[in-house]
C-alpha cells in the first residue's frame, strides 16, 4: 500500500487545512451575523417556511430540528469554535478519528446554513467551500502520512474550478475572447473594493494582459496539477498569483482565499519548506481501515465527477451547480458574462406625508454597495455581505428579486431593527419612513480629474423608478389586506 502514500506533501496537507478552518471561521461569523436577518425566524425569506415546504430529503439541516434565531446563532457559534481550533493548529493534533469528527461537523453545520439559506446562501463559494470541507474530513491528522489519492481529490476539484470558469468566459461573452472583458469589470463587478478604480483606469493593453493571463491559468495551467514535481508546484504557483491579483483588485468573499487553499496540495514540500521552514513530527502510516474509507471516497468522487464533465464539454454549458443536496461533485463557473454597465438599485425613504414633487427623500446605505457618490470604495473580502450581493443581482433583473425585496421594503416600513443591522446606515434612526421607494442609476468611476473637483468616486445618472413609493396601510393591520389609496402601491401591514 506504499504507492498510496505521499510524505512529500506534509506541509501542503497542513497549510491547505490551516486555510480552510480560516475560511469556515470566516464563513461561520458571516453566518452568525446575517442568517437571523436573511433566513432566521421574522427573516426576509424564512428558513422554516423553506425546510417545511422542501423537506429533508430536498435540503438536509439541522434546521429541520429547530428553526430558531436562537439555534441558527448556538451553531454558527460552534462552527466558528471549531474553525477556529483548526486554525490554532490543535484539531490536527487530535487522534484521526477525532479530527475526521471536528472537520465531518464543520461540513454539517455549514451544510445547514446552505440548504436553509436559499437564494442568500447560494453562491458559488458556498458550494465549494461544502465541496473542500467534505474532503478535509479524509485528510488525516498531523500524525499520519498523506495519502495520494485525497492529495487528488483536491486538486481535482481545483481543477474543476478553473477549468469550469474558464471554458464558461470564453464560450458564453465575446469579451472574453477578444480580450476587452476587464475594460469593464473592474467597475462592473458586484462590490468593488478600494483598488478597484485604479485597476480600471490601468491602460487597455495591460486589461488584455490581464484576460490573457486568466485564460493561462484557468485553461492551460490545471492540466500541469497532475503532472510530476516541479511542474505541478510551477502550475500552482500561478494559479496563487491570479488569485492574489483578483484578491487586490475586488470583493470576491473567500472565493480566492479557498483557491490558494485548494493549490497548496500540488506544492511539494520541497518547494513549501523554502518559505515555510516548519518541522514536523515522524508520521506514521495510516491505519488500513483509514485508506480504505479515503479510496472509497475517491471511487464516489470519480462517479460523482462525470455529470460536471459532461457539463464542461457541453456547447450549453451551466455556470454554477449542484447536483445533489450534499453539495458535493458540483460544477463551477465564474463571470460567464461580463456587465458593461453598472446598474444599481438606491433604496430611499422619506418621513413626509405626500410623497409627490415636494418630498424630501434620504437614501440607505448598505456596508459595501456603492450608492453615494462621495463613499470611497471598500475591502470587504475575505468576509461576504450577501444582502449587498443579492443587491448587485437584484439592479440586473428584478425577478433576482422578486421573492424578497418586497419584504425587504416592509421591514424597512416597520423599522426592523435586525435587518437593519445588515445596512450601512439608517436616515430614520427615530421612527421608520411613511414611504420607502428605490431608484435605478447608472454608475461610472470618476476620472482623477473629476475625483479632485468634486470629491466624489463615482458618477451616476438617473434611469427611472425601480419601485414606486410604498407605504404601510393602517388599515390593512386590521383587515389583513392592503388598501391602496391615491393610486401608490401599498404594503400589507399585517403580522400573520
Amino acid at each position: 500500500m506504499s504507492w498510496l502514500w505521499a510524505p512529500g506533501y506534509w506541509l501542503g496537507r497542513l497549510l491547505f487545512l490551516r486555510v480552510l478552518g480560516l475560511v469556515y471561521l470566516v464563513a461561520f461569523v458571516s453566518a452568525l451575523n446575517q442568517f437571523p436577518a436573511l433566513a432566521g425566524e421574522r427573516g426576509l425569506l424564512p428558513a422554516r417556511r423553506y425546510l417545511c415546504a422542501a423537506g429533508f430529503r430536498r435540503a438536509p439541516s439541522l434546521f429541520h430540528l429547530r428553526s430558531s434565531d436562537r439555534f441558527a446563532r448556538t451553531l454558527a457559534i460552534v462552527g466558528s469554535l471549531l474553525a477556529a481550533a483548526v486554525v490554532a493548529g490543535g484539531v490536527e493534533r487530535l487522534p484521526l478519528p477525532a479530527t475526521m469528527g471536528v472537520w465531518a461537523a464543520l461540513w454539517a453545520i455549514y451544510l445547514s446554513f446552505v440548504n436553509a439559506g436559499q437564494i442568500f446562501f447560494g453562491f458559488v463559494w458556498e458550494t465549494l467551500l461544502l465541496e473542500a470541507g467534505f474532503l478535509a474530513i479524509f485528510m488525516g491528522n498531523a500524525r499520519t502520512v498523506p495519502l495520494l489519492p485525497a492529495i487528488l481529490l483536491v486538486r481535482w476539484l481545483l481543477f474543476r474550478l478553473e477549468v469550469g470558469a474558464g471554458l464558461i468566459k470564453v464560450r458564453n461573452d465575446t469579451a472574453w475572447r477578444d480580450l476587452t472583458a476587464l475594460t469593464y469589470h473592474h467597475e462592473t463587478q458586484p462590490i468593488p473594493n478600494r483598488f478597484s478604480p485604479w485597476f480600471h483606469r490601468l491602460p487597455k493593453r495591460v486589461h488584455k494582459v490581464e484576460v490573457a493571463g486568466n485564460h493561462l491559468a484557468q485553461l492551460v495551467l490545471p492540466f500541469a496539477l497532475f503532472l510530476p514535481q516541479p511542474w505541478a508546484s510551477v502550475a500552482a504557483g500561478a494559479i496563487v498569483l491570479t488569485q492574489l491579483w483578483l484578491m487586490a483588485s475586488g470583493n470576491f468573499a473567500w472565493l480566492n482565499l479557498l483557491t490558494i487553499a485548494l493549490a497548496t496540495t500540488a506544492f511539494g514540500d520541497g518547494v513549501l519548506g523554502r518559505v515555510l521552514p516548519i518541522h514536523h513530527p515522524a508520521a506514521t502510516h495510516p491505519p488500513l481501515w483509514f485508506t480504505a474509507a479515503v479510496l472509497a471516497v475517491a471511487a464516489t468522487m470519480i462517479a460523482l465527477s462525470w455529470r460536471p464533465l459532461r457539463n464542461m464539454a457541453s456547447r450549453d454549458q451551466v455556470m454554477n451547480a449542484s447536483y445533489n443536496r450534499l453539495h458535493i461533485g458540483n460544477t463551477y463557473g465564474l463571470f460567464g458574462h461580463v456587465t458593461r454597465d453598472r446598474l444599481e438599485v438606491v433604496i430611499e425613504g422619506t418621513d413626509d406625508g405626500d410623497p409627490g414633487p415636494g418630498a424630501t427623500w434620504k437614501a440607505y446605505e448598505f456596508k459595501a454597495k456603492p450608492g453615494d457618490v462621495a463613499r470611497p470604495t471598500r475591502q470587504v473580502a475575505p468576509y461576504h455581505l450577501r444582502l449587498d450581493w443579492v443587491m448587485w443581482f437584484a439592479a440586473l433583473s428584478p425577478l433576482y428579486a422578486q421573492n424578497w425585496f418586497l419584504v425587504l421594503v416592509y421591514k424597512l416600513l416597520t423599522d426592523d431593527r435586525t435587518v437593519l443591522r445588515l445596512l450601512g446606515t439608517n436616515p430614520f434612526p427615530d421612527r421608520a419612513p411613511t414611504y420607502v421607494r428605490a431608484l435605478l442609476y447608472r454608475y461610472r468611476f470618476t476620472t482623477p480629474d473629476e475625483r479632485a473637483a468634486s470629491g466624489a468616486w463615482w458618477q451616476r445618472e438617473l434611469l427611472g423608478e425601480y419601485l414606486s413609493p410604498v407605504r404601510l396601510e393602517p388599515a390593512a393591520a386590521s383587515t389583513g389586506a392592503a388598501v391602496p389609496t391615491r393610486g401608490e402601491t401599498m404594503i400589507d401591514d399585517g403580522r400573520g
